[in-house]
């Protein structure tokens, strides 16, 4: 496995994670931490990067 694979692997668990913690316990850990720090559209730079690492973790299931 390689660190982009496993790397992606990782950021899509943490997204889906963060999709659990939101449905159960209305706490959306991104959007809190995003919070915490002022940078300027952090939270889009995150999701955009867990959508592309979810997308990228599912072709590798069929490659």
């Amino acid at each position: 496995m390689t660190i982009i694979t496993w790397l992606a692997s990782f950021l899509s668990a943490i997204g889906a994670i963060n999709w659990g913690l939101t449905k159960f316990f209305k706490l959306n850990l991104v959007e809190y931490i995003c919070r915490m720090v002022t940078v300027v559209y952090l939270e889009e730079i995150l999701y955009g990067t867990i959508a592309i690492c979810g997308l990228y973790t599912l072709l590798k299931l069929f490659v």
